[in-house]
């Protein structure tokens, strides 16, 4: 594999690292700026409302510039975020920080996802897309409990000046080792851009998504009450857990990956069909310590298996403006985050039970695989007009037929 999808992966370990390492920080954030931990939590979405604003429109404002500057361009917006989270000198001016960090995380993904099927050989596309997303799969093993302890024993400002510096080091990479754009397919200019948008296909690839990493988060946002008052562990394991979900993330990750460069959409329905039984047994394995641990793990194997072929989806089925269509997919996993979260909340809230949250989840990745068989339906109509050929190259597609594309 290319040195350069090294570089796409440690600008993922940056951004992740920043995304998840603020609920570790809650505490001394809320005690430090003298706010109350559910005010502190509006930190969190903060980021997220950024990364769902700046996905589409960073994606589309730039979608005429060199794919490599507007890499590099966005991890410089990252770095300027986290300086100013770290010398912030209040609530409202982090939480405005906060939203500028998670503006290029969309667009960065989204982009760069483009820029990394281009790097390698058509049967070797989700491979390459799996790889750059280790990077954001490793940040939840290692980037963020290491961001945390920093936190914990420097302070909460030092954690923001440390994701900087691997922000620094990611600009000295992509600079170093992504190519320039000679020789690859060139932007696609926003009309083209916006023009696949327009197809049932890349909005059916979108659904899957909102629902399928619905069913993750609906879960996981309550994993820890799951863990504590179901599985019987201590508050002071949880952290040990959930560096067990990133091995179990990493694991989907690169296995979805390389299946799903032989079968992309065997891949997608496999992993929603693994990720709807994995949540509705998590009653039954949440009933044990042992139990516990293997569904932490199982969980970030299931819904991470599926991450590879719903991106490679989107970029194909809008493969005549595949960066704009790649970046609203990354604001697709942000809205799954936030509407998995009420969901499974609306469940807990019903009195349902601890583990309900994770039923709710099962039921969302059923509704996921309904949207995918749907798509496999348009897609199997649509056939004959394309001679049967499912796949298509998202950024080696001559001008005529990614104009046809875009028609469709």
């Amino acid at each position: 594999m290319p040195l350069a999808l090294l570089a796409l992966a440690v600008g993922a370990f940056g951004i992740g690292t920043t995304e998840f390492v603020m609920m570790g920080l809650l505490p001394d954030v809320a005690d430090d700026l003298h706010v109350s931990i559910p005010t502190a939590g509006h930190l969190v979405s903060a980021y997220a409302l950024g990364v769902v604003i700046g996905a589409p429109l960073l994606a589309a404002a730039t979608a005429r510039m060199s794919r490599r500057t507007v890499l590099i361009s966005l991890m410089g917006l990252f770095v300027a975020g986290n300086a100013l989270s770290s010398f912030a000198p209040g609530y409202d001016s982090l939480l405005a920080a906060r939203f500028v960090s998670g503006l290029p995380h969309g667009a960065f993904f989204g982009v760069g996802a483009v820029v990394a099927t281009g790097l390698v050989a058509p049967e070797r596309k989700a491979r390459s897309v799996s790889l750059m997303f280790l990077g954001l799969t490793v940040a939840n093993i290692a980037g963020v409990p290491v961001a945390t302890l920093m936190g914990q024993h420097l302070g909460w400002r030092a954690t923001f000046l440390g994701v900087s510096a691997i922000g620094l080091a990611a600009i000295a990479s992509l600079a170093l080792l992504i190519p320039h754009d000679r020789g690859q397919a060139p932007a696609a200019g926003l009309r083209r851009e916006l023009a696949a948008l327009r197809s049932l296909p890349v909005w059916l690839a979108l659904g899957t998504t909102v629902a399928g990493f619905g069913a993750l988060f609906s879960a996981y946002s309550y994993i820890t009450p799951m863990l504590t008052d179901s599985a019987g562990y201590a508050d002071s394991s949880v952290t040990l857990l959930l560096a067990l979900f990133g091995v179990g993330a990493t694991i989907g990750n690169l296995l979805g990956g390389r299946l799903a460069d032989h079968a992309m959409r065997p891949t997608l329905f496999a992993g929603l069909t693994s990720l709807a039984l994995v949540l509705a047994l998590f009653p039954l394995l949440m009933a044990t310590a042992w139990g516990g641990a293997l569904a932490v793990v199982l969980l970030g194997v299931a819904a991470f298996v599926t991450g590879s072929p719903l991106n490679l989806m989107v970029m194909e089925k809008a493969a005549a403006g595949p960066s704009l269509a790649s970046s609203a997919n990354q604001a697709a996993f942000n809205m799954a985050n936030a509407g998995g979260a009420w969901i499974g909340g609306l469940a807990l809230a019903a009195g349902f039970g601890t583990t309900s949250p994770a039923l709710a989840g099962a039921a969302l990745a059923v509704l996921g695989l309904a949207v995918a068989g749907v798509a496999a339906a348009v897609d199997a109509r649509r056939a004959p007009r394309t001679g049967g050929r499912e796949r298509v190259v998202a950024t080696h597609v001559p001008r005529a037929a990614a104009e046809a594309a875009a028609r469709h």
